[in-house]
């Protein structure tokens, strides 16, 4: 994985970027133009000549590309051939703890029928707190960045 254009990646270029490693295969403007839902197979040309300028993507003797390597993109992971966001493994840490604090609750309460202390149920208010607040800002950066191939697929890419 390479840091190259790290500043370089966002918005529509990283749209266009994801759906090309997400592919896997050669890719051409219009392919892209359509899988990144873009306007025109002009604006994916461009994008995919500014990838291929930042040495992310290698353009073939017909015109299609293919990605060379996957980024390492601030504040994203790679999982596979997909973008997610590092916010949400964060949520899903808070997520856990949460779930610990739920059983701790549930033992005390049912087990050895006593009301747990105050200062439990501010935790999980706390925890519960940021788990949300990661999970949104991680829902919203996923909206932004990832892939839009929903059209191919007949389903709505914004739900």
């Amino acid at each position: 994985m390479t840091n190259a254009g790290n500043t370089e990646l966002e918005g529509t270029t990283l749209r266009v970027y994801a759906y090309v490693i997400k592919e896997n295969r050669r890719v051409g403007p219009r392919e892209v133009m359509r899988g990144a839902n873009l306007s025109s197979s002009s604006v994916a040309y461009w994008h995919l000549q500014k990838l291929e300028a930042l040495g992310l993507l290698q353009k073939d003797e017909y015109g299609e590309y293919v990605a060379k390597e996957k980024a390492n993109i601030s504040g994203h992971l790679w999982i596979g051939r997909n973008i997610v966001p590092r916010l949400m493994f964060y949520s899903l840490f808070f997520m856990g703890i949460v779930a610990i604090e739920f059983i701790i609750i549930g033992v005390q309460v049912f087990a050895y029928g006593q009301m747990p202390d105050i200062i439990l149920f501010y935790l999980l208010a706390t925890n519960f707190i940021a788990m949300l607040l990661f999970l949104g800002e991680g829902l919203l950066l996923r909206r932004k960045t990832r892939t839009e191939n929903g059209k191919r697929n007949g389903t709505n890419p914004t739900t």
